[in-house]
């Protein structure tokens, strides 16, 4: 019989070897011989990262299953472009391996650096696991030489003997807060929701920037007008630190004239243009079109905090109307107004606020503190919900006198009014069918006429994403409108009568003598503070009664 002992032992010492019984992985702790030549190919890995990926990294190909990962130009200089920068931001087309060459350099960095920790997160953590995924297929196929010894190994992290730490998660504030990484890896970063994104930067890219070798990878496909387009912009005109790479279509091999012809006839030219071209569009079927959007540009505000962004300050003489959307303040939605200047056409829109925190009971001080501010704004609140609440407040509680009311008139729909004007009056105005309709049509034609100007990044994101849906438009899946909202309610309200009154500079001129005329006869029978300018023969006044009133003087210095 024959003898099989040194066979077992053999293979048990294998075993031994290997993490958790997979062949395809040095367990932790194992010492590893070298031979001459193995150093040798060890050294050129760690010292280029080109090398070892074209050597040694194998990947999945739809066609020929698990072949060797033979980069294109474009994907060498990236890996170039990762390795002698910080912050690297890249717009590439669909399809083109970026990812996967990213995830081959983020292997290199873990396996050739010790104790660093990489976090790798996309708009959906499934993706994000994804990715890592396909990183541990090329790690499963390295010589054992070039591996380090594996301490934890699952679908969301894994941990290297060298102390090395990769996490897989979805993009947010809370997926990497408390850890210090040194590497960070945004995948298709433009599909991040909006807030989402906000929250990120906001929270959490201000410990990863701190450092002095920390290393921020942003890649994705154009998606609207939103944070990813203004880092990319920012970095093209270098107002970041960010290093931009981006690649045409026809840079992938394979991709030519004829390819592009059936693609479009496959799907449409907006969404090549898109996806392939690259083109800051947004949606398809967007209100205003592509072409117009193309030319909107944003100018960061000139102060913002708490979610207000100031573009241009008060001006006097200058009138100013608001119009705002109202939210539960829960997170889903934003709670928004927006500030136009409506002296003369174009419209300007000079500050907006947006928050999706801000309950309705804080609201109203808001509107109120930024209306008084700008010449005491006309405000016009729309009230189909919650927002009935914020109008009662600003007209009972804080009396705020140029809230704009809307009366139904039977066919004729909300008419726009500043007061009580019989019919069925209300504070603010709801969106009905009909105003939103009128709405959309007039907001299309001022921004496409340029008569509406417009240099806010949020609202124009937003119009970016706020497509055709049915009978109506609204926004794109995982979108917000909010800012949107607030202009097409300003939209239809310029097709008012009493708008073009409030917007004419002689009536207006009418209407505050009138006011302060009103106010001075309310003031009478209490009396007058002279400054001993006034004329000394200050006479008996009589009112309708036949009352005679005598003024109370003061004289400034007097104890009373």
């Amino acid at each position: 019989m024959p003898d099989w002992s040194g066979e077992k032992f053999n293979l048990n010492n294998i075993m031994e070897q290997n993490y958790l019984g997979n062949p395809n992985l040095k367990k932790a702790n194992v010492s590893q011989e070298w031979t001459k030549e193995e150093l040798q190919e060890y050294k050129k890995c760690m010292d280029n990262p080109q090398y070892f990926i074209e050597n040694y990294i194998m990947i999945v190909s739809l066609d020929e299953g698990l072949v060797p990962f033979k980069m294109y130009d474009f994907q060498k200089e990236m890996i170039g472009t990762f390795h002698n920068n910080r912050f690297t931001i890249c717009k590439l087309p669909r399809q083109s391996g970026k990812s996967t060459t990213i995830i081959a350099y983020l292997l290199h960095y873990v396996l050739f650096n010790p104790t660093v920790n990489v976090a790798i997160l996309a708009n959906k953590a499934a993706t994000a696991r994804d990715l890592l995924g396909r990183l541990q297929l090329a790690y499963e196929h390295l010589p054992k030489w070039l591996q380090q010894g594996v301490m934890s190994w699952n679908k969301g992290s894994l941990e290297l003997e060298n102390g090395s730490k990769i996490l897989a998660s979805s993009t947010s504030a809370s997926a990497v807060r408390g850890g210090s990484y040194n590497i960070i890896f945004l995948d298709e970063f433009a599909y991040v929701p909006a807030n989402v994104a906000e929250q990120f930067f906001s929270s959490v890219y201000p410990t990863i920037s701190s450092g002095k070798t920390t290393k921020v990878m942003i890649v994705s496909t154009p998606h609207g007008m939103n944070m990813f387009y203004k880092l990319w912009v920012d970095a093209e005109e270098e107002r970041n630190e960010y290093v931009p790479i981006e690649v045409h279509w026809s840079e992938v091999p394979g991709r030519d004239a004829e390819w592009k012809e059936q693609t479009i006839k496959n799907t449409s030219e907006a969404q090549f243009n898109t996806e392939f071209e690259c083109e800051f569009l947004g949606s398809i079927d967007t209100l205003v079109s592509p072409a117009k959007l193309r030319t909107l540009t944003y100018r960061t505000p000139i102060t913002s905090n708490a979610g207000l962004d100031v573009h241009v300050n008060p001006q006097k003489d200058h009138t100013y109307f608001i119009t705002a959307d109202v939210s539960r303040g829960t997170a889903n939605d934003y709670s928004a107004f927006v500030v136009m200047d409506v002296t003369e056409i174009p419209y300007k829109v000079v500050a907006k606020y947006r928050d999706n925190e801000i309950k309705p009971l804080l609201f109203p001080s808001k509107i109120y503190d930024v209306a008084r501010a700008y010449n005491q704004a006309f405000v016009m609140i729309e009230v189909n919900d919650i927002g009935e609440q914020v109008a009662n407040t600003m007209q009972f509680d804080l009396e705020y006198d140029n809230l704009i009311m809307a009366s139904m008139r039977g066919r004729a729909g909300q008419v726009m009014g500043g007061g009580f004007s019989g019919g069925r009056a209300q504070l603010g105005v709801r969106t009905t069918k009909a105003v939103k309709r009128v709405g959309c049509s007039n907001l299309k034609q001022l921004i496409e006429d340029s008569k509406m100007i417009i240099e806010d990044l949020e609202i124009i994101n937003e119009l970016s994403t706020f497509i055709i849906k049915g009978q109506s438009f609204e926004a794109d899946e995982g979108c917000n409108d909010d800012l949107v909202a607030c202009l097409f309610l300003f939209a239809w309200a310029t097709d008012q009568q009493y708008f073009k009154e409030l917007s004419d500079q002689d009536i207006r001129a009418t209407m505050m003598k009138e006011q302060q005329d009103a106010l001075e006869q309310d003031m009478a029978p209490f009396g007058f503070i002279v400054d001993g300018l006034e004329d000394e023969n200050i006479g008996e006044m009589v009112d309708e009664y036949g009352t005679k009133w005598s003024p109370v003087v003061r004289n400034y210095g007097s104890n009373w």
